[in-house]
């Protein structure tokens, strides 16, 4: 019901966007390291994802290259894994299999996914410098990185 709501409140823009407050996760150098020190000048894109998840090895590369099209943009990408206990080991050699540069970190008990009423991966939100989620977008098929790209565009340009 939240998820409904949330994406109510984005697409017909009645009420203020849903906010994203500081969080503290690890990072995979085991790090507590949180969301404000991450974020990025202008917007961050943060993608929710898991290493059991077939759409996500789909789109990862996909924001990888897109990440780095933006990053002297003030457009900081954020990749926030959900994997649980038993797959953390796995998290580290997957991200790195899979180009990432930018930031990863462990939501390993799904507490901040809950937070910000992700229900599914992958799910991406993209953040405004006011902490504000300007776009959400849940789950991924071939192509849909350029519907992604073309936002970052037109919010750049607003």
């Amino acid at each position: 019901m939240k998820l409904i709501l949330t994406l109510l409140i984005l697409l017909t823009g009645i009420a203020e966007n849903p906010t994203v407050t500081n969080f503290r996760l690890k990072n995979l150098d085991n790090r507590t390291v949180s969301f404000n020190s991450l974020k990025g000048e202008k917007f961050t894109v943060i993608d929710f994802w898991a290493t059991w998840c077939k759409p996500c090895v789909k789109s990862i590369p996909k924001l990888v290259e897109i990440s780095e099209e933006f990053e002297d943009d003030g457009v900081q990408f954020i990749g926030i894994s959900i994997d649980g206990p038993r797959n953390l080991a796995k998290v580290k050699p997957f991200a790195r299999s899979l180009g990432v540069t930018y930031p990863i970190l462990l939501d390993v008990n799904s507490e901040v996914m809950a937070k910000l009423s992700v229900r599914a991966v992958p799910t991406l939100l993209i953040v405004n410098d006011d902490n504000e989620i300007v776009y959400f977008h849940e789950g991924y098929k071939p192509g849909e990185e350029d519907e992604i790209k073309e936002e970052i565009i037109k919010l750049l340009e607003e």
